[in-house]
């Protein structure tokens, strides 16, 4: 069944003149970010706030914080099913690199960062919400994310990504606002100070099924902190330059997206529920639909049912059930 599954990765650099692919999912940050009016704009404002933010981060030997700018690359991985010719647009995340300019060198960052998957939409706005449409208690269905999960680890110890990255992803997203966060002791130098929640999220749940395990990290002169999902040692594994890069990138995002928690005029304290109605915030000068990311994500996930979970369940549940 090994043999059912091969993936073809291609990369995009995403700067300020970039348009998002036909078979891009619109609700990922960058590729809303790439549309309208304000489009050049957005994209060129949003990569000099992630290239501050890394020089303030870095700041040994680099007293005019300009030695460094963050390069992304648009990482997307088509899957061919059962050798049928026709591939589907399985996931798409971004990739660091780091340009440090003292020294003339490109240094390979970290890959995950902004992940998307077509089939983690199916998962949230079309399963979950089927499942739970007029019962009296939200519940989740059985085998929720399993598929999904057994794709991605498969994806990762394959020999395509192998040959294209050294390291496992590291993928970088907000905070729950049903969940309570509570500071400890622990502090990293790039990543900051570690919070730990209250109860597991079923977004942790769910990215638990990916071989994933998280630790939250609010850093230097952040206010809120971040959740970051690995494979490993997430401390040791990667050096602070990586990290950072990582930091940088995805902090930049959620300040447009969800300013309320990431932009907020108040910094977390020892006991941190994030409020996405919280009024004392900053907005930045990025033009952000977020209405529109969410009505999308249900497109998205109707299409992935319709072209990817019925036309390949038979070989999909085959396969699953194989899989260890």
């Amino acid at each position: 069944m090994t043999k059912d599954f091969t993936f073809t990765i291609k990369s995009i650099c995403l700067d300020e003149n970039y348009h998002p692919a036909a078979n891009t999912r619109i609700t990922t940050n960058f590729a809303n970010l790439a549309r309208g009016s304000y489009r050049q704009a957005n994209l060129r404002n949003a990569l000099k706030m992630i290239d501050n933010r890394f020089n303030a981060l870095a700041q040994w030997d680099n007293p005019k914080a300009d030695r460094y700018s963050v390069e992304l690359e648009i990482i997307s991985v088509d899957m061919d099913i059962a050798g049928s010719g026709n591939s589907f647009p399985s996931i798409e995340i971004l990739k660091t690199n780091i340009v440090d300019h003292h020294t003339n060198k490109r240094i390979e960052g970290i890959v995950g960062n902004n992940f998307s998957s077509y089939v983690r939409d199916y998962d949230f706005s079309v399963l979950l919400q089927e499942h739970n449409k007029d019962q009296p208690k939200f519940t989740i269905p059985d085998n929720f994310g399993e598929l999904h999960g057994k794709l991605f680890k498969y994806f990762i110890s394959s020999d395509s990504y192998k040959k294209h990255f050294k390291k496992p992803p590291v993928i970088c997203l907000s905070v729950s606002d049903n969940k309570t966060y509570h500071r400890t002791e622990n502090q990293h130098p790039a990543l900051g100070v570690e919070y730990q929640p209250n109860e597991p999220s079923l977004t942790e749940q769910y990215f638990k099924k990916m071989g994933l395990q998280v630790r939250y990290f609010m850093p230097p002169n952040s206010v809120a902190p971040l959740a970051f999902y690995f494979v490993g040692d997430l401390l040791n594994d990667y050096t602070h330059l990586e990290l950072i890069s990582t930091i940088s990138t995805m902090e930049t995002f959620q300040k447009i997206y969800r300013p309320e928690i990431y932009n907020a005029n108040a910094t977390a304290g020892k006991s941190y529920q994030p409020n996405l109605k919280n009024l004392d915030h900053s907005l930045t000068q990025i033009v952000y639909d977020r209405e529109e990311r969410s009505k999308l994500a249900n497109e998205q996930g109707k299409f992935a049912e319709q072209h990817f979970i019925k036309p390949y369940q038979t070989v999909l549940e085959q396969w699953s059930a194989n899989y260890a």
